[in-house]
């Protein structure tokens, strides 16, 4: 990031732990990073300062909480003007289905991930979906089964 502090091991192993574990207690993070407490907790306000630290979140069971059908749908538009872009995007940014949406290259304009409970709320959403203006082609595809599932970025602490 532009104008920070480059990150040292330290800042590495400090960001490699919290966002494995973000539950640890700052006393726990800096018996782990070998540092005193406040200044594991100075590390870590700056990282937070400077952007490095995005946001801590609890990561639900989705199956738990019954939504059974993880989609990945391929979005294709019309669309040419920034301004239909941008009204687009919030109302795709304002859909709580979708978990994430990416603006890509190649023949699919979006690709979201979706979170639905079942079939009937993923018609639902599909149909919302081509009622957005400039929306002109939709391709779906079901996740059968979960094979790999990590926030966790490959941070190189050693």
């Amino acid at each position: 990031m532009e104008g920070n502090k480059p990150l040292d091991l330290l800042d590495r192993k400090i960001l490699d732990l919290l966002q494995k574990g973000a539950q640890l207690s700052n006393a726990e993070l800096a018996r782990r990073v070998n540092l005193s407490p406040p200044a594991t907790h100075a590390r870590v306000k700056r990282l937070e300062n400077e952007g490095y630290i995005d946001r801590q979140v609890v990561v639900l069971n989705s199956r738990k909480l019954g939504f059974d059908l993880l989609c990945f749908i391929f979005v294709s538009t019309n669309i040419h003007q920034k301004e239909q872009l941008e009204y687009l995007e919030k109302a795709l940014n304002l859909m709580p289905e979708i978990l994430e949406c990416h603006c890509l290259t190649g023949e699919y304009d979006y690709l979201l991930k979706v979170a639905n409970r079942n079939r009937e709320e993923l018609e639902k959403f599909i149909r919302k979906l081509n009622l957005l203006p400039g929306v002109n082609r939709i391709q779906t595809s079901l996740s059968l089964r979960e094979i790999k599932f990590s926030t966790a970025l490959p941070i190189n602490t050693d």
